[in-house]
């Protein structure tokens, strides 16, 4: 494999990544206490030092805060539908600087090219779709049982809303979040993964270009570069009414006990331990296309990603023949050129788990039908290129029950519909599921109260690659939250019941009399 040369040097210019200078921004301006400390970004695509940041610290969370609590009462009171005119603008910006970001994303995370590009197009569409949800925040109107009185409900803004994404989305959940609060009039203070930042910066100075232009105060959108004191600070901060957290459902524990210690809110977007159910009746090539995808796809680093595969006894050599097969042709390497299928994991902290699984899997009886291992050679010289593997296994197994954000696969076989959905619920995880069937009465069992319990449930699809118009997110230890589509909005509102009495009286409810 020829190594594919990559200067990120010029899209960080035209990004206009100030890097080491942006420990904290807001609006678009950086800056960082004296003496914080510096961490190196390291591409798992080349092993390679793309720049350095400077991590923020108690002082610079402060002032971010406090930068956001000081611009809310300015842009909540700008018109809803405004707010999305200049949510739309920022996706025109997007768009503008897609090619660029896109490839950032993919050399910074380690994503395909495709995916990069992908994730750039997710921010602009959640943008269309908050610009359409601006001029529809819509209350409620309900009838009193008392003459002349009027009852209805309205939403208004939280305040500030803190963001926690992960290095696996590095841009897209942020947008998703954003967008929506932007038009419910809240201000975001945004803590990314400390392992891909850049991104995170990039994306701060596209707002603050679109946010100077139509003179919105800095504060609406503040960045804090930090590791786990910042997000430890904005859970316990009473001024963060809500947190928005996606990552490890260790992490999302840890952050609902403290926002749920000073009842505030958190929307939680946690772990995933996806399966898709293979019948008789499937489409056995569609089912090849989106098992081999769903697993392999941002090398296994999706919280959508494919890890089970729950396949009828009657078709199971036959199926696993086909999956061994494919594996063959997975091609895996640099991200950026487009002719590989896999880049590489995020980094060796995400190796040493993927190899420790592998190990665990094999100790519990697992037998990989294709064997993991790390690359090594001329182009691999990240060490972070790993092997996607594939094991039968038992779904009660404790490593199957263990979300791996790595590609590895498992294999289960099922004799009856009925146990095979009760194996697809019995993990701990409930974010996404997926059937492959041509029978009508399997599909809709599937989909029936008796049949997945998780938040996304697919037919002949997949379990990765949702739309932003359909809510996102997961039971039990995804964490029960909701972003992006549908009416995700009122998680980022406060719901206010009204009652207006235009009578010359004042009736009280429930016929109680009160004479003076």
């Amino acid at each position: 494999m020829q190594k594919m040369s990559f200067d990120i040097a010029p899209i960080i210019s035209r990004l206009r990544i100030n890097a080491v200078n942006d420990a904290f921004s807001i609006g678009g301006h950086s800056g960082s206490a004296a003496g914080a400390r510096v961490k190196d970004i390291i591409s798992p695509v080349d092993g390679q030092k793309i720049a350095s940041v400077r991590m923020a610290g108690v002082a610079d969370y402060e002032q971010a805060v406090e930068a956001a609590r000081a611009a809310f009462p300015v842009w909540r009171t700008m018109p809803a539908p405004k707010r999305g005119e200049i949510v739309r603008q920022i996706g025109e910006a997007l768009r503008k600087y897609k090619h660029d970001l896109g490839r950032l994303v993919s050399y910074e995370m380690g994503k395909s090219l495709q995916e990069g590009y992908g994730e750039v197009q997710e921010m602009i569409d959640i943008c269309d779709f908050a610009l359409g949800q601006s001029r529809q925040l819509y209350g409620l109107h309900m009838h009193s049982e008392r003459p002349q009185h009027r009852m209805f409900e309205q939403y208004h803004p939280l305040g500030v809303v803190g963001i926690i994404s992960a290095f696996n989305f590095p841009v897209a959940v942020w947008s998703w979040n954003a967008m929506l609060a932007w038009v419910c009039g809240d201000v975001c203070l945004w803590k990314p993964s400390e392992k891909t930042p850049l991104t995170a910066i990039a994306c701060q100075h596209i707002v603050h270009e679109v946010f100077a232009a139509n003179n919105v105060p800095d504060g609406v959108s503040c960045l804090v570069i930090g590791d786990r004191e910042v997000g430890e600070l904005m859970a316990n901060d009473p001024r963060v009414p809500l947190v928005s957290a996606t990552g490890s459902t260790r992490m999302g524990k840890a952050v609902a006990a403290a926002v749920a210690a000073r009842l505030g809110r958190s929307l939680l977007e946690l772990g995933g331990n996806n399966a898709i159910i293979i019948t008789p009746d499937a489409d056995l090539d569609m089912a090849l296309i989106g098992a081999v995808f769903g697993a392999v796809g941002t090398a296994g680093q999706r919280c959508t990603t494919t890890r089970r595969l729950i396949i009828h006894e009657s078709i199971y050599q036959n199926f696993k023949d086909r999956l061994v097969k494919a594996y063959g042709q997975v091609r895996i390497g640099n991200p950026l050129d487009e002719q590989f299928h896999m880049g590489p994991l995020i980094d060796q902290d995400a190796v040493r788990i993927y190899l420790d699984a592998i190990d665990k899997c094999k100790a519990e009886g697992g037998n990989f039908v294709v064997a993991g291992g790390v690359l090594t050679g001329k182009g691999y010289e990240s060490g972070c290129y790993v092997k996607p593997a594939i094991a039968e296994v038992r779904n009660n197994m404790t490593i199957v029950q263990h979300e791996t954000f790595a590609p590895i696969l498992y294999l289960i076989r099922y004799k009856e519909l009925d146990e095979a959905i009760a194996m697809q619920n019995d993990v701990p995880q409930g974010l996404s599921s997926a059937i492959m069937t041509n029978n009508l009465r399997e599909a809709e069992q599937f989909l029936s109260y008796a049949g997945s319990d998780c938040g996304i449930a697919n037919v002949n699809i997949g379990t990765s690659g949702a739309e932003i118009g359909g809510a996102f997110g997961g039971e039990k230890e995804t964490g029960g939250g909701r972003e992006s589509g549908s009416d995700a909005w009122k998680a980022y509102m406060r719901r206010q019941t009204n009652t207006v009495n235009y009578s010359t009286s004042l009736p009280l409810a429930q016929g109680i009399r009160f004479d003076l």
